[in-house]
């Protein structure tokens, strides 16, 4: 018997019948041809996937060597300095640092091989030995499926020639990293060195103009353009070594063409009807402080101000991030909406905060975070994260055990009444907007929040963007202006000095968790700061209910009290702070920093009391 039923065989013909009536299994396993053409197609795939990534290696050991080449025969790059600079005790170390760069650099040069490494290319016999492999193991596979041992054998044979060819490709790769090294490390040393005197250059920068170093963004702004000109700057001086250009006068000129940056570009593409009107004036700026000096505070005037506060990435880019988190709040919504049609509980309690967003907020973070510049694909993990982290969705389940009569019947057919138990399933919906504003001071360090406080204090120079919002009404249309404080209230020494202190800062944005001028502030960082830095208190970085408890109550309150609140937001306690003034006028960090009423229906529906600061 076989799977086809009774077999009868003739020994003398060699003819076989089926006598059963069973109808005979098909053979559905592939035919030689099948298998043969199949390994070809699989061979022929492998092949190509090796060659192109040969292809790519060797592209990339072409460049290594040609970048190479260009660092080896390029001016020197060690610095001459003066004798003022070498008397100057904060530029020290920066000199220090120049003069060991450029020394691994000249040994570096010293380095390099008189012959060179050769050009990488391919066997020439690689690709017909490879195709006739192609072709032998195709004939294989066309017999290897009528014996299971030429099978095994063929895939053995496979496995090592791939091992074997990996091994090899490996060793090659090896030998070809191995002849390039001089010159990488010509490249990486020459790298380092154009980063040490860039040092050099903005810490002398510095010493000559102490305002560049007045809050981290200038610092960042500056010190990131220095660099990028210095370096191009010092590239291009190699192709004209023969003219007598030194590295001294490349970096005096990549100084004072900060106009003709990347950022600028973009800046003046975007933006070139105001630049028409402004570019006679910004010119001017350039030729009579330099580019480094345009930079005096945060939130000053200024070319490099103007550009450091602006939106540089496309308006593609921006309103497609945008879309995207919309996208994510309509899809919450609609989840939240057909919650019960969608799920299958006997009771439901919500308790849903607004779900929104302003857009600036957005855009700014996502700029502060690329360092002003993103496109759509690269914040699609970041728009993730922020939605995460703005919208806290929380179902809870909750049981109870409750009754309902039923009716039943006796062995005597008599009717009688009983109470079942059976379970209450009771599903509460907890939606929490964070606010996406209150995001940013959890995941940046000091710097990012620097440029977002920026970002935002401006609308990144694009009111345009967005009209709708409104931070374009608070910051733009109708900012925020000094309240004409009584002069008989400002002969008290004490309360002017606060609040000249505190008037530096009107207009500055409202940042969560800010608590100096160049994160800018929220209302208890603010008032923490301003008493800190006008001499007249040393509180630290205190909360609102902090600064309640360090106070004296007081009921007849003067100029330079502190005013507190409860209930602006959710939170226990002492919730907001404001410096009194006057009047019924208070100055506290609002949205933005601004003169407020304190006879408004808001203000006295969340009024809590008046304090004394503990004053020296």
């Amino acid at each position: 018997m076989t799977r086809d039923g009774a077999v009868s065989v003739n020994l003398v013909t060699g003819e076989t019948t089926y006598p059963s009536d069973r109808t005979p299994e098909q053979d559905h396993s592939a035919s030689g041809d099948t298998a043969g053409a199949a390994g070809k197609a699989v061979d022929r795939v492998e092949l190509h996937h090796e060659r192109k990534s040969e292809k790519k290696q060797r592209r990339k050991q072409r460049r290594a060597y040609r970048e190479g080449e260009a660092a080896a025969g390029r001016l020197s790059s060690r610095l001459q300095f003066s004798e003022a600079d070498q008397a100057a005790p904060e530029l020290q170390g920066a000199i220090r640092k120049s003069d060991k760069a450029a020394d691994r650099l000249d040994a570096a040069r010293d380095a390099i091989p008189n012959k060179s490494p050769g050009k990488p290319h391919a066997n020439p016999l690689s690709r017909p030995i490879q195709e006739a492999g192609a072709a032998i193991h195709g004939k294989v596979r066309e017999v290897e499926q009528e014996n299971s041992g030429v099978q095994s054998g063929h895939l053995g044979e496979r496995s090592f020639e791939k091992a074997v060819g990996y091994g090899n490709r490996r060793v090659q790769n090896w030998r070809a990293e191995r002849k390039l090294k001089p010159w990488r490390d010509v490249a990486k040393a020459e790298q380092a060195a154009v980063k040490a005197n860039t040092d050099f250059y903005y810490r002398k920068a510095v010493a000559e103009n102490p305002q560049l170093a007045s809050n981290p963004i200038s610092r960042l702004w500056q010190k990131r353009k220095l660099q990028k000109q210095y370096a191009a700057a010092y590239r291009a001086a190699g192709k004209t070594a023969r003219a007598g250009k030194t590295v001294e006068a490349t970096a005096k000129a990549a100084k004072k063409t900060a106009q003709e940056s990347k950022r600028t570009a973009l800046f003046l593409k975007r933006h070139w009807k105001g630049a028409l009107i402004v570019g006679g004036i910004g010119l001017l700026l350039v030729m009579l402080l330099g580019s480094l000096q345009s930079c005096s505070s945060m939130f000053g005037g200024g070319v490099s101000n103007i550009m450091a506060s602006s939106y540089l990435s496309e308006d593609s880019d921006m309103l497609a991030a945008e879309e995207a988190y919309c996208a994510k709040e309509d899809e919450l919504r609609e989840y939240l909406d057909t919650y019960e049609a969608t799920h299958d509980y006997d009771e439901y309690h919500f308790d849903l905060d607004e779900i929104e967003h302003d857009p600036y907020v957005l855009i700014s973070i996502l700029s502060a975070l690329h360092e002003g510049v993103f496109t759509i694909d690269q914040v699609q993990g970041d728009l993730q994260t922020l939605f995460d982290k703005q919208y806290i969705l929380t179902e809870t389940v909750t049981t109870e055990t409750r009754y309902q009569t039923e009716t039943r019947t006796d062995s005597e057919g008599n009717e009688y009444e009983v109470e079942v138990p059976y379970t209450w399933y009771i599903c509460t919906v907890t939606l929490e907007n964070f606010n996406l504003s209150h995001v940013p001071v959890y995941m940046m360090g000091e710097e990012q929040l620097s440029l977002y406080a920026t970002y935002m204090s401006t609308l990144g120079n694009r009111p345009d963007l967005f009209p709708s919002s409104g931070y374009v009404n608070k910051y733009i249309e109708n900012p925020p202006t000094a309240w004409e404080i009584p002069a008989e209230y400002l002969t008290d020494e004490r309360f002017n000095t606060l609040i000249t202190e505190a008037e530096k800062y009107l207009g500055y944005p409202y940042v969560w968790g800010g608590s100096s001028p160049s994160t800018s502030f929220d209302c208890s960082g603010f008032v923490s700061y301003v008493l800190t830095n006008s001499g007249l208190c040393n509180t630290g970085r205190l909360g609102a209910q902090g600064l309640y408890n360090i106070s004296t109550p007081v009921s007849d309150p003067q100029p330079g009290d502190l005013v507190f609140f409860v209930g602006t937001y959710d939170t226990s306690g002492v919730s907001h702070v404001g410096i009194y003034v006057g009047d019924g006028m208070m100055l506290h960090c609002g949205d933005p920093i601004q003169y407020s009423n304190l006879n408004t229906s808001y203000w006295q529906s969340h009024f809590y009391a008046y304090g004394r600061p503990p004053y020296n």
